[in-house]
């Protein structure tokens, strides 16, 4: 049974043990000793408040954490604090237990794990929060698990008030291209604590069986299931959480393997949802549960100069290679974007849709005339090249909102949203033109 080699034989056992459950929230980790313990702790809370009448499971999916993590997973329960802390004292506790999953180290594997278990328990909802938050909050618990028990919703992504450089690769082109694509605005696409419904799972586990041997199952699995809810047809809903604190870092230090592996399943869903996002023209807002209010972000400290510079070395390293896969115009407005002086540099927001369109068509083509063993290794070399321009393009914008507060420099979010959408009838007919020019030389027919 295929099950047997998701889930450990003593978690299968715990499972049987258990029965059924209502609701199970997972928590994927790696080495979060420091954080782990106060998210278990507001996890808790949150179920013995706010569904009290549920039984409820939490659970653990550890990546081999080295440090102390599961031991304090185990370790950790306030329930003997609740008649001082809470009004209501829950009917049914939650069941904590500690998992390690299996195959490709990443939250992808870890999500299985949680999707698997949650079919077997038979579950009415399911969330999963990520591990090192600081920020997290007993209500968080009711904002990801309440729309789906009390609204039927399949997909709650999160909602945050975040510093205008904290997500620059949600900000620049998950969350533009997203939503210019699909139709709908969903503003953390990539957000990692997402609520979702016993459809979603068998969604998930349908879908994913070519999904979690591949670098999907790493950083990109966030934006794989935002794109299968909004592509399948999920009723989908959008929940505020307030501030999110975590370990942000500068986005001038390396970013490598998180950007290549969120955009690199971007552009592949892209390709596979085709026949969805073709289309679809503008996009709409998507619902909001829950009070949405001012929370200031924590602060993000950025330099600069690095991410300059950055931009200037990958133009000068990757120009002749780009010349060979993009339309002339488009590479010669970078080439003349990295020769501007520092004072004068500027990386313009149609120039930067522009790229991210041809790339995504670039990337297509490589995937269609290239042999299946050289797709991942010819698909990397391409999204490492746009690495250097995402550091343009996010030092243009931390120039241009430098003085502004986070909310004015969200407005110019939106208008680069608004760019995507306006340039995507060209980048559909330019999709598919290649699509039948390619089909036409080999001698197929659409």
């Amino acid at each position: 049974m295929e099950t047997e080699h998701i889930l450990p034989p003593e978690v299968l056992q715990k499972i049987e043990e258990i029965g059924s459950a209502d609701i199970l929230l997972g928590i994927p980790s790696y080495n979060n000793e420091k954080t782990i313990g106060q998210v278990i702790r507001a996890v808790q809370f949150g179920l013995a408040k706010y569904f009290p009448r549920y039984h409820a499971v939490i659970m653990n999916s550890d990546g081999g954490s080295q440090d102390r993590t599961r031991d304090i997973v185990r370790e950790t329960s306030v329930y003997t604090d609740l008649d001082t802390l809470l009004v209501q004292h829950p009917v049914r506790p939650a069941r904590v237990f500690a998992s390690p999953y299996h195959g490709l180290p990443g939250k992808g594997s870890a999500f299985r794990a949680v999707f698997e278990t949650a079919r077997q328990l038979k579950v009415k909802a399911c969330a999963v929060v990520d591990s090192d938050l600081r920020s997290i909050t007993p209500e968080w618990v009711e904002l990801l698990i309440g729309p789906v028990l009390v609204k039927n919703y399949d997909y709650v992504a999160p909602y945050y008030a975040r510093h205008k450089y904290d997500g620059t690769i949600t900000n620049s082109i998950i969350y533009p291209m997203t939503r210019a694509l699909y139709g709908k605005r969903v503003r953390q696409p990539i957000g990692g604590d997402f609520g979702f419904s016993t459809k979603l799972v068998e969604l998930f586990l349908g879908r994913g069986k070519h999904v979690w041997g591949t670098d999907i199952a790493r950083y990109g699995i966030d934006i794989w299931m935002t794109t299968i809810a909004l592509t399948e047809g999920a009723k989908i809903c959008q929940s505020f959480l307030g501030g999110k604190i975590h370990d942000p870092k500068d986005p001038a230090q390396s970013i490598g393997p998180m950007f290549k592996q969120v955009v690199s399943t971007l552009f592949y869903l892209t390709d596979r949802y085709q026949d969805k996002w073709s289309v679809v023209r503008g996009s709409r807002p998507t619902a909001m549960y829950g009070f949405q209010s001012e929370v200031p972000p924590e602060p993000i400290p950025v330099t600069l100069e690095p991410m300059i510079a950055k931009f200037r070395q990958g133009v000068n390293e990757y120009k002749e290679y780009w010349l060979r896969l993009l339309p002339e115009t488009t590479v010669r407005d970078i080439i003349d974007a990295a020769q501007a002086q520092d004072k004068d540099f500027v990386f313009p927001a149609n120039l930067w849709v522009r790229t991210v369109y041809d790339f995504a068509i670039a990337y297509q083509r490589h995937f269609r005339e290239t042999p299946q063993q050289d797709h991942t290794e010819l698909g990397d070399h391409l999204v490492t090249s746009l690495v250097s321009l995402f550091f343009g393009r996010t030092a243009s914008f931390v120039k241009e909102t430098s003085s502004m507060p986070t909310y004015k420099a969200e407005e110019l979010i939106e208008r680069l949203c608004d760019e995507f959408e306006a340039m995507k009838p060209n980048f559909v007919r330019e999709w598919f033109n290649q699509e039948d020019t390619h089909d036409t030389q080999n001698g197929e027919k659409m």
